[in-house]
């Protein structure tokens, strides 16, 4: 392989291609479910894995994970898609691929998780995902103190939570514990899978705060399980 044929690849890998992977993944699933009844329609939304409760506590348990990929409507998928795309190429610059892509998946599935704990609603969009993204950039601004654009960066998002936070309350149609959840997951995760050091005393915290991450789900779960058979 000639120099310039390995340059290209570099450049090719340094691109943001999970975040290229998620849009486009959304986008088609929206699409698909708009020639399906429509992505508004509550059983196209349960056809293609929104999370419902009850489904779950009957085995459905990837609706803990297929909600983060659809969206209830243009504005909902519009919105989500334009934060994910800025977001994502700043974090996955940072982060790298397998790291990003990690903290997506398992803040989404967190924040659908808190949303299966707290919420009995039919649920789906990006936002629990995007919402630890936003934790990690927290994070981030914790493992580059001397980094003006990182710092700047983090204070941005922090101020960005704040405000979706506020609305959440007083709209009821916001899976507020959706947002939290995913926003706590994603701190949490970042955190235990971070590379800034590898001393012994970095190692034990972050393999405390992966612990704390499982402990929170696994109890989440179960508060789940049980609401959803009390009403059963």
């Amino acid at each position: 392989m000639d120099y310039q044929t390995q340059m290209k690849m570099k450049r090719f890998f340094r691109q943001p291609l999970l975040t290229y992977l998620l849009l486009s993944t959304q986008i088609l699933l929206f699409i698909l479910m708009t020639f399906n009844g429509g992505s508004t329609n509550t059983t196209t939304l349960i056809e293609y894995g929104a999370k419902f409760n009850p489904f779950i506590v009957w085995g459905q348990w990837w609706r803990l994970i297929t909600p983060m990929f659809l969206h209830i409507g243009w504005m909902h998928l519009l919105i989500n898609s334009v934060i994910l795309y800025f977001l994502g190429i700043e974090l996955e610059n940072y982060f790298g691929h397998w790291r990003f892509g990690l903290i997506y998946l398992l803040s989404g599935f967190a924040g659908n998780v808190a949303s299966f704990a707290f919420n009995n609603s039919i649920s789906a969009g990006a936002s629990t995902a995007i919402f630890g993204l936003f934790g990690a950039s927290l994070v981030l601004g914790k493992l580059y103190p001397y980094n003006p654009a990182v710092q700047q960066m983090a204070r941005n998002f922090l101020t960005l939570v704040i405000i979706n936070l506020v609305f959440g309350v007083f709209d009821s149609s916001i899976d507020l514990s959706g947002h939290i959840g995913g926003f706590v997951g994603g701190y949490l995760i970042s955190t235990a899978i971070s590379v800034k050091e590898t001393s012994s005393t970095v190692l034990k915290k972050r393999i405390s705060y992966a612990g704390l991450f499982l402990l929170s789900i696994g109890l989440m779960i179960a508060l789940g399980y049980w609401k959803v058979q009390l009403v059963l």
